[in-house]
């Protein structure tokens, strides 16, 4: 079994990507390809990254104020409701001209979080829209809708939609990318307004992600994905990978809180990659 160690220079964003391997023209395809999953790897993680910064803000401004400070991000937040009312809210997230937040990420920009209401309300929305927005230079655009879908109070279930997704890395690699995911909350339901405690599993879902050249990559939850709030990376669960050369199946390991996932091709061979 062939393993290729995958490294990143910056933490969790997969498009920056140095190959450890020989001159073998098979490993050289390989690590092209490998460069497109680490790529798409690296959009689901800035998604889960920015939905956890609008899930922080939302709930921390959950009173009337019109500034606010969250631990762990380091912008400026201010909010509005254009209509007078509670909702809708409208909160703008302004990182400036670039800061560091607790993960050592440099962000730049906006994030324009919107909320229909109140986020354990049955129909509610909070919409995410990246605004000359970048992590450590990684250019992210697109819009993120996660509407509350709960039909069983003690069960809350969310959907994800990503819209106009488009990360751009420092190469000027181009991948668009789109796709909904259905997410459980299975820990942390008893505490709405501490996330720390919360872990969320998404159940099912399919995500494509183009590449500069044209490959078009369909990425399907095969077993249920672990997310823990606590943690910046999934840690547990399988996605089906598809497209190009590639068929096989990323899996994110035993559920400890690290970057380190593996993907396996349908030949068996095994590549370690890390975040």
């Amino acid at each position: 079994m062939k393993k290729i160690t995958i490294l990143l220079i910056t933490i969790c964003i997969g498009s920056l990507l140095f190959v450890s391997c020989s001159n073998d023209s098979n490993e050289g395809t390989a690590s092209a390809d490998l460069t497109n999953i680490g790529a798409s790897i690296a959009i689901d993680t800035s998604n889960e990254m920015d939905l956890n910064t609008g899930l922080a803000v939302a709930t921390s401004t959950a009173t009337a104020k019109t500034t606010e400070t969250v631990v762990g991000i380091c912008a400026s937040i201010t909010i509005t409701t254009p209509n007078g009312g509670e909702y809708p809210k409208v909160i703008l997230i302004d990182f400036g001209t670039g800061c560091k937040d607790d993960n050592n990420l440099t962000r730049k920009g906006k994030l324009e979080v919107t909320l229909t209401g109140a986020l354990t309300t049955t129909g509610s929305k909070m919409t995410i829209k990246r605004v000359d927005y970048s992590i450590n230079n990684i250019k992210l655009e697109g819009t993120i809708e996660h509407t509350n879908t709960t039909t069983v109070t003690t069960v809350p279930q969310w959907t994800r939609k990503v819209t106009n997704g488009k990360l751009t890395d420092l190469q000027g690699g181009v991948y668009t990318n789109s796709g909904t995911y259905t997410t459980k909350q299975t820990a942390g339901i008893d505490t709405p307004y501490v996330l720390s405690d919360d872990i969320y599993e998404v159940t099912e879902g399919t995500h494509t992600v183009t590449t500069s050249n044209g490959t078009t990559l369909t990425l399907t939850v095969k077993e249920p994905l672990i997310k823990k709030y606590s943690c910046t990376f999934i840690s547990k669960g399988q996605l089906k990978i598809q497209g190009g050369i590639l068929n096989g199946v990323v899996d994110y390991g035993n559920n400890d809180c690290d970057a380190l996932y593996t993907y396996t091709h349908e030949n068996g061979a095994s590549f370690n990659l890390s975040m």
